[in-house]
């Protein structure tokens, strides 16, 4: 199996908390589509992420994930979930999350904005995902 970035267990466990607490509702693609985005952001290379070189990074990333010091967040997380999120590290890449590098979660029955950082690559249940414009000139 390859990878995609370096990583090690405690961050495995701490996407696996992250993708958890953004998508549990969502189920096993939900979740695997919001830890594509974070493990986006470590692989890309822009002037966007370029502080960003590691999985504890992107997911401590100042007002980056609404998830982050939440209940859910801050609880355990099971194997499945660990699983999950080594998943998105080694190789899991899929649409609507591909490139994304953002994504918005505005609700049930709200639509996804065309824009939001950058522009709408499409919907899972309630989250939208969005990839780079390409003035950012960004590299996955």
């Amino acid at each position: 199996m390859t990878q995609r970035i370096a990583y090690n267990p405690k961050e495995v466990d701490l996407l696996a908390r992250l993708i958890k607490s953004e998508a549990l509702s969502e189920g096993d693609l939900g979740m695997l589509l919001v830890g594509n985005v974070v493990i986006n952001r470590v692989v890309a290379i822009c002037d966007v992420f370029r502080q960003v070189t590691s999985i504890t990074e992107a997911v401590y990333q100042k007002n980056a994930f609404a998830g982050v010091g939440t209940p859910l967040f801050n609880s355990g997380v099971n194997d499945k979930e660990k699983e999950l999120a080594l998943r998105t590290i080694t190789s899991f890449r899929q649409q609507p999350a591909q490139n994304a590098l953002w994504f918005k979660n505005p609700g049930t029955n709200v639509s996804c904005p065309p824009t939001f950082y950058g522009t709408l690559s499409g919907r899972y249940k309630n989250h939208c995902f969005y990839n780079p414009q390409s003035n950012l000139n960004c590299e996955l």
